[in-house]
């Protein structure tokens, strides 16, 4: 899958110290949040997941759980680029709580993540290596540091007959996004585990089909992106040569 997440986590107080605590989730409980937070939407009860494999469901599909302290949702829909423009009844949500938003993309090497204290946003930042820094607002978080001071400098191994520049940024933004997502959150997706860190295996979420009744019509955005794939060459595959390069072979 890569590293891909869309998460929003309610929390009365630090998110990791309260996901430790957690115990199977309300269903009930659960639904009305969805309600709640999807007003006049349509919504599905489906299969959930587990945190682990559920930061990024299928597109349509959240998997989410409500506890009394915090309350998770994973959503696509979440991963914008600029997280300060959340819809306001998602911060709205947040009153008198920290909300964490946590995104990122690896096909395109972007990340985004966020944090409201009582609906009051105190950090936000979005950058990649093709758009740059999309969005920087507030004072950096402690974690940040050696990042952006040029301590975790990006490794990048280049494509074929690509002319080696440097990055574009002082860190690769993956990188970045695991350690936000520990800090903020508690957990990794494909970082190297921590004694301290929370199995997100062990987190279950519930799972919904969400469609807002005003948006796309799905079998319409189905056969664009048929269109889209026919107009598109064969796939190009490599893999790594003696020393580090990519070469390129044929096929599977």
């Amino acid at each position: 899958m890569g590293a891909k997440t869309g998460l929003l986590i309610y929390a009365d107080g630090e998110v990791p110290d309260l996901l430790r605590q957690v115990k199977a989730a309300d269903l009930p409980r659960t639904c009305e949040m969805m309600q709640r937070l999807y007003a006049g939407w349509e919504i599905e009860q489906r299969a959930g997941s587990e945190l682990g494999d559920g930061v990024y469901p299928p597109k349509g599909m959240a998997y989410a759980a409500s506890w009394p302290d915090v309350e998770i949702v994973c959503d696509q829909r979440v991963m914008i680029d600029h997280p300060s423009q959340l819809p306001d009844y998602l911060v709205a949500a947040s009153a008198g709580r920290r909300l964490v938003l946590h995104a990122m993309h690896s096909v395109v090497d972007w990340l985004a993540f966020a944090v409201w204290e009582d609906g009051l946003l105190v950090r936000s930042l979005s950058l990649s290596p093709d758009s740059g820094i999309i969005e920087n607002l507030g004072e950096p978080l402690p974690f940040e540091g050696p990042y952006w001071a040029g301590d975790r400098s990006a490794d990048i191994v280049h494509w074929p007959d690509e002319d080696e520049e440097p990055y574009p940024l002082p860190f690769h933004p993956l990188d970045l996004g695991e350690e936000a997502l520990r800090a903020l959150c508690g957990f990794v997706q494909e970082g190297r585990p921590e004694p301290d860190d929370i199995d997100a295996y062990g987190i279950g979420l519930h799972g919904f089909h969400v469609r807002d009744p005003h948006g796309p019509d799905p079998a319409e955005e189905k056969e664009t992106l048929r269109k889209i794939t026919e107009t598109m060459g064969p796939p190009r595959f490599y893999e790594l040569g003696p020393r580090g390069s990519l070469v390129e072979r044929d096929g599977l």
